[in-house]
C-alpha cells in the first residue's frame, strides 16, 4: 500500500541507526582510522534517521492547517538537504577534536540539534495548538510528548557528561552518561514509533481525502538519493583522514 511507504522508510532508518552505533562502538578500537570511519558511518546513520522522521511526520503527523501547503510539499526534500549538512558537519567535527575539543563538541551538537528542531516543527505546532485551543490530547500527541521528553534527556546526557563528571572512575562500566544516552535515545524512538503508528491509523481516512498517495520518486527515490549523498560525504571525509590532525 503506497500509503505506508513513508512508514516503511522510517522503520528501515530507525533500524539503521542503532545498528550503525553498535558497529561503531564494537569496531572503533581497531585503529585510529577505523575509529573515525566507524563514527562517520554512525553520524550518517543518525542523519538518515532524521530524514526518516521527516518522512513519517510529513506523511502522518502534519498539523491539519499545514496539510497540502507549500511547506508541507517541501518538508521532506528540505530534510534530505539537512541530512547532508548534518553528516558533513558532524564528520568535520572529528578533525579539530584534539586541538579544539570544545569547538568539536559544539559543531557535533549543532549538527544533530538542527535537524531535530526542523523535523519536530510539526509536533511543536500540534502541541501548541492543543494548549492554545484546549483540545483533547490524542494518544499520538501524548506519545510525541514522551518522545520529546526523552530527546531532551538524551541531549542533556550528551552535553553534561553526568554522572561520571561528579565521580570520575566510578561509572566507567555501568551508569556512564553515554550508556544512559543510548538508552534514552532508544526509549524516545519507541514512543515516537508508537505515536507515528497511532497517527497513521487514526488519520488515514482524513489524510487520504486531502493528499495524493505517495509515489516512488518522492519516497524511495528521495531516500535512495539521500543515502548515496551521505555515503559520498562519508567517503570524502574518509579520503581526507590522512591529512587530519
Amino acid at each position: 500500500d503506497p500509503y505506508h511507504w513513508p512508514l516503511l522508510i522510517y522503520l528501515l532508518l530507525v533500524c539503521l541507526y542503532p545498528f550503525a552505533s553498535s558497529c561503531a562502538h564494537t569496531f572503533s578500537s581497531m585503529s585510529a582510522r577505523a575509529r573515525h570511519l566507524c563514527y562517520f558511518c554512525d553520524y550518517g546513520a543518525l542523519s538518515l534517521y532524521s530524514l526518516g522522521c521527516a518522512f513519517a511526520y510529513g506523511a502522518y503527523a502534519m498539523p491539519e492547517q499545514w496539510v497540502s501547503g507549500v511547506w508541507h510539499r517541501y518538508f521532506v526534500p528540505a530534510a534530505a538537504l539537512n541530512s547532508f549538512i548534518c553528516t558533513g558537519l558532524s564528520c568535520y567535527s572529528r578533525f579539530p577534536e584534539l586541538e579544539r575539543p570544545r569547538l568539536s563538541k559544539v559543531l557535533r551538537t549543532a549538527a544533530f540539534v538542527y535537524p531535530f528542531l526542523y523535523d519536530n516543527i510539526p509536533l511543536f505546532c500540534r502541541l501548541l495548538l492543543c494548549f492554545w485551543n484546549k483540545s483533547p490530547w490524542s494518544d499520538a500527541v501524548v506519545g510525541y510528548c514522551y518522545h520529546l521528553l526523552f530527546a531532551l534527556l538524551t541531549a542533556f546526557l550528551f552535553t553534561s557528561h553526568l554522572p561520571e563528571r561528579l565521580a570520575p572512575g566510578r561509572f566507567d562500566y555501568i551508569g556512564h552518561s553515554h550508556q544512559l544516552f543510548h538508552v534514552c535515545a532508544v526509549l524516545g524512538t519507541h514512543f515516537q514509533l508508537e505515536a507515528v503508528l497511532c497517527d497513521a491509523g487514526s488519520r488515514r481516512g482524513w489524510l487520504r481525502g486531502r493528499l495524493p498517495l505517495p509515489g516512488l520518486p518522492g519516497t524511495f527515490g528521495t531516500a535512495g538519493l539521500a543515502l548515496l549523498g551521505n555515503a559520498a560525504i562519508i567517503g570524502a571525509f574518509t579520503v581526507a583522514l590522512p591529512r587530519a590532525p
